[in-house]
């Protein structure tokens, strides 16, 4: 026994190993069942007496995909097209012809962007430093910083979607690349898609900007009005005509004559006493206004320093209906989120409205306080991706770099707002390509046929060797649980995820580790009929199937490495399982069972059978 040793204790350290590592998931199991039995005021005193525990435990769990425990799973496309756009210092018809092509073809090939971009302006025989770079980079050059920004982009959008769901407080999130472009985010337990959507699309383009002067905002809103109309008046005072126009007695005319002479303010009503240079507008008209303000005619009469943008949510009106706000502000924006250091959901006191706190740079604060200084009684508007959530009006000049953010509807969106700009901005937006959620009903279905599957099999696995090879069979059954406790002590140890297909992946395994004894022990009845001892034919047996049981497994291995490589999700979680069976399934078989049988040997044991 004493030459045995170390063996012994290599069996003994492997099997502590792996109970070491599976220890935490039995925990977790048996907490969970805990809470599941108690309730009220046990339940709440049993989480915070064991806070630390649940919270290691469930670390160091084998972590479960969202085919068993439910959850959400998002592909994420970074919208290359659209940062080349931005990345342009500028633009004007011939460049908007270019991108548009660009954005048309992108969408039938998979040639990248910048490449598509390229060929547009080879095509037009445009230089891109015309628009990119300097007048003296060549083609080559810009290209190559182009791809470059693509590349960081893609790095950047990545990095940003981990510290938003890092703070949005998923547990177990998988973050991963697929191709060039595109971002899978697996989300279990998440099952609110609309907050996932903000989570994952929101842009966070924070931008404080002026409201424009009411005087010039009526006057262009009366030039859109006649161009619709497509009449002439006379010159008035641009407000008080604006006034009248919308607040008149509508008993002199019908709601269509109206319409007829005045389309715009039809839709647009203002009111330059509470809202002054607003417009309001019904639910119903606002994407006829949107369309109409995209008009090539009517962007010519807007002032080239001048936009307007929706408020972000629509208010209640008096009828059950209602209403989006329009803000004319300037186009330029006086500060932008990238000075934002913190952010934090709260409510306010003084009105019990969920509100977004925000922390400056140093920079940031002296810019804000020359920026409020310099326009008090005048209103600023807090706008996130292209959204107005509030225009306060700026009473004294604020130091200190503090501000905020109002117009959330509840606190569940404030925290999402705050954590976007924590977060900081994706360098260009992203598009939910494909999105699936599985309940976690699903998932407890899952598990209970999976475990169901893999217990069936593995229980007629090792009757059948048990019956068959007998002695050899309960050594191979041994092994067996060997191998299975190593697969899962190994997707414990390294945070490894356990899918549905990873289960199927388990079972095949488990054929993989038994076929690789049935060789062994067929070898060693053949050598027995020879004439040759047990021990001479044990070593022989294992000795000469050693080349078969290497070439069949190491073929499954790179099948599983190249579906690994290639695959994603459920092919993923399949070929982990096989590959990592697959090496455990080789130590039990060669050195488990033949330690094993040495083992048995020298104690002079006779009653071996292989069957």
């Amino acid at each position: 026994m004493q030459k045995h040793r170390t063996k012994i204790f290599v069996i003994a350290a492997s099997a502590l190993m792996a109970i070491y590592f599976l220890y935490p998931t039995y925990r977790d199991y048996d907490i969970q069942q805990t809470l599941v039995s108690l309730s009220g005021e046990d339940s709440l005193r049993y989480v915070e007496e064991n806070d630390e525990a649940i919270r290691d435990y469930r670390l160091r769990r084998i972590k479960l995909g969202l085919d068993l425990q439910g959850g959400m799973r998002v592909v994420l496309e970074v919208n290359l097209v659209k940062l080349l756009e931005d990345l342009a210092k500028n633009r004007d018809e011939t460049f908007s012809a270019i991108l548009q092509e660009v954005r048309q073809a992108a969408t039938t090939t998979d040639e990248e962007p910048v490449l598509l971009l390229r060929r547009s302006f080879e095509s037009r025989e445009v230089r891109m430093s015309r628009y990119y770079g300097n007048l003296r980079d060549t083609d080559d050059d810009i290209t190559s910083l182009l791809e470059d920004e693509a590349r960081k982009a893609i790095d950047r959008a990545m990095e940003i979607v981990r510290n938003r769901v890092d703070q949005y407080g998923v547990s177990e999130p998988s973050i991963q690349k697929l191709g060039g472009t595109r971002i899978i985010v697996e989300l279990p337990g998440v099952s609110k898609e609309d907050e996932v959507r903000q989570l994952l699309q929101g842009t966070a383009l924070l931008e404080f900007k002026l409201l424009k002067e009411p005087d010039v905002v009526y006057r262009v809103m009366e030039s859109i009005d006649k161009l619709l109309a497509a009449s002439d008046t006379t010159e008035t005072d641009p407000v008080s005509a604006a006034a009248d126009t919308t607040m008149r007695d509508l008993d002199e005319q019908t709601p269509e004559e109206f319409a007829k002479e005045h389309p715009f303010f039809a839709m647009a009503i203002i009111n330059p006493q509470q809202f002054p240079g607003e417009a309001i507008v019904m639910e119903d008209n606002r994407e006829k206004i949107r369309r109409i303000l995209e008009r090539e005619d009517v962007r010519r009469v807007i002032p080239n320093d001048m936009e307007f943008v929706w408020s972000a949510r629509s208010q209640p009106s008096g009828d059950g209906s209602s209403y989006y706000t329009l803000y004319p502000v300037l186009r330029k924006a006086e500060l932008t989120g990238g000075v934002i250091t913190d952010a934090r959901e709260t409510i306010d006191p003084t009105y019990n409205q969920p509100i977004v706190t925000m922390q400056m740079t140093t920079q940031g604060a002296r810019d804000w306080a020359r920026i409020t200084g310099a326009n008090i009684n005048k209103r600023i508007a807090i706008i996130m991706d292209k959204s107005v959530f509030s225009a306060p009006v700026v009473r004294s000049k604020i130091t200190g770099g503090s501000s905020q953010i109002e117009g959330m509807a509840s606190i569940d969106e404030a925290r999402l707002l705050a954590i976007v700009l924590k977060a900081g901005a994706l360098p260009a937006p992203v598009d939910i390509v494909e999105q699936r959620t599985v309940g976690p009903s699903l998932g407890e279905d899952s598990i209970r046929a999976g475990l169901l599957s893999s217990g069936i099999a593995t229980l007629l696995t090792i009757i059948f060797m048990a019956i068959y090879y007998r002695t050899g069979g309960l050594v191979a059954n041994l092994a067996l649980i060997f191998c299975v406790l190593f697969i899962l002590a190994v997707l414990a140890g390294f945070q490894g995820t356990l899918t549905l297909p990873g289960i199927a992946g388990i079972i095949l395994t488990l054929a993989i580790a038994v076929d690789a004894n049935v060789l062994i022990y067929e070898r060693i009845r053949e050598e027995s009929e020879t004439g040759k001892t047990l021990r001479a034919s044990i070593d022989a047996g294992y000795s000469r199937a050693w080349t078969a049981i290497i070439d069949s497994n190491v073929t499954t291995f790179i099948t599983g490495l190249i579906l690994y490589q290639f695959g994603s999700g459920p092919v993923q979680g399949f070929a982990l399982t096989l590959m990592i069976g697959i090496v455990a399934s080789l130590l039990s078989a060669f050195f488990f069972t033949k330690w094993f049988f040495e083992i048995l040997t020298d104690r002079k044991a006779t009653t071996i059978s292989f069957g």
